[in-house]
């Protein structure tokens, strides 16, 4: 069963002459524990496809499966759970609340789904994402790399079958930026859930196994990264021109 399955989807915002066709018979499949990546340039549906997998919004056709678990026919509240038990989020510009500490803002989903915040798993996950000894600190005492840190704990926390990315190091400079790239890698050979890391940096990219990009609608070509920006950019330049 794959961690995220994306088939015939289509999503359209507008009506009339004002209708503009994002996504058009897109077709994705992550594995369990892939750490892939989609890319593709501003306003070909990148952030349009993370919204619809995290059941933040229904799509004009098509579906999408989470574990198996078609996310585009709940409810929203069916979504809202659904979400805070098997989809992680990270977001580019964070989204913590900054009144609670970072531990807090790490067991959050788990609390608005009225469960247990293991205390082991959290301090494991402080401790594995360099957070220690700032588990009482709020976010506007960390820099943008640990806020960032602490978006990926919080997606995490709940062990998730797959984590969404979206722009996670376009808020970073470049020096925390590659420094997220590694710790994403890291966590995903030492976590169970699989990755989908939205990105237009190739730099970026190349810390996934593999990349997808994203052209008219759908998904135009796919290679794998070899860990390599270089490669990653050069077949950017061959889809896009």
């Amino acid at each position: 069963m794959d961690a995220l399955k994306a088939t015939g989807l289509a999503h359209a915002y507008g009506k009339g002459a004002a209708r503009t066709d994002v996504l058009k018979d897109f077709e994705l499949a992550l594995a369990p524990g892939a750490f892939e990546a989609l890319m593709g340039p501003s306003g070909s549906g990148k952030s349009t496809f993370l919204h619809l997998a995290a059941g933040l919004i229904t799509p004009s056709a098509g579906r999408i499966e989470i574990g198996g678990t078609d996310v585009t026919a709940l409810s929203d509240s069916a979504a809202a759970k659904f979400r805070r038990r098997h989809v992680g989020v990270v977001f580019q510009n964070f989204n913590l609340l900054d009144a609670l500490t970072v531990s807090e803002n790490i067991v959050l989903p788990v609390k608005l789904d009225h469960g247990r915040a293991d205390p082991d798993r959290l301090a494991a996950l402080v401790k594995k994402l360099g957070l220690d000894g700032k588990e009482n600190r709020r976010p506007p005492e960390l820099s943008g790399g640990e806020r960032q840190r602490v978006a990926i704990a919080r997606a995490l926390f709940a062990e998730p079958d797959v984590i969404l990315a979206d722009e996670p190091t376009g808020n970073l400079d470049v020096a925390a930026s590659r420094s997220l790239c590694a710790l994403l890698a890291e966590l995903n050979a030492d976590e169970k859930s699989a990755i989908l890391l939205v990105t237009h940096d190739p730099v970026v990219a190349a810390a996934a196994s593999k990349v997808h990009f994203l052209k008219e609608g759908k998904i135009a070509a796919s290679r794998d990264t070899e860990g390599a920006a270089e490669k990653v950019a050069r077949k950017y330049l061959e889809v896009y021109g």
